[in-house]
């Protein structure tokens, strides 16, 4: 499956940005999804994860409350909707998935497919 990331953009410190991460397969309603990101000089962490049901939701301690993942399977695609933005939050995010349900949403070692990436850059 290809992953297409999209949305980044500069935004001011306490702002929003709607990222989205489209499929291009149909198969995308069976796959677990996730959001990293990497800052310059930094490695890539993680943001937040969802599985393929939806049921289930996981984020970074840096930004939960602040960030909500969800997904339209209909429309093979998920979402990052991130509020509050701080200057910290600025990094590359990338979307990523997999199939299977076992191994750690945390870990990007357990992706299996990558988007290209879409800046986000907050201003203070």
């Amino acid at each position: 499956v290809q992953l297409q990331a999209s949305g980044g953009g500069l935004v001011q410190a306490g702002g929003s940005l709607r990222l989205s991460c489209a499929a291009s397969e149909r198969t995308f309603s069976r796959y677990n999804m996730g959001w990293f990101r990497q800052a310059p000089g930094k490695e890539r962490e993680f943001v937040a994860a969802i599985s393929w049901t939806g049921g289930s939701t996981y984020y970074a301690d840096s930004v939960k409350g602040r960030f909500t993942i969800s997904r339209d399977n209909a429309k093979n695609t998920a979402y990052l909707q991130m509020n509050s933005l701080k200057p910290e939050d600025t990094a590359v995010y990338y979307c990523a998935g997999r199939i299977r349900d076992s191994g750690s949403y945390y870990n990007t070692q357990e992706y299996d497919y990558w988007g290209q990436g879409t800046q986000v850059t907050v201003s203070s």
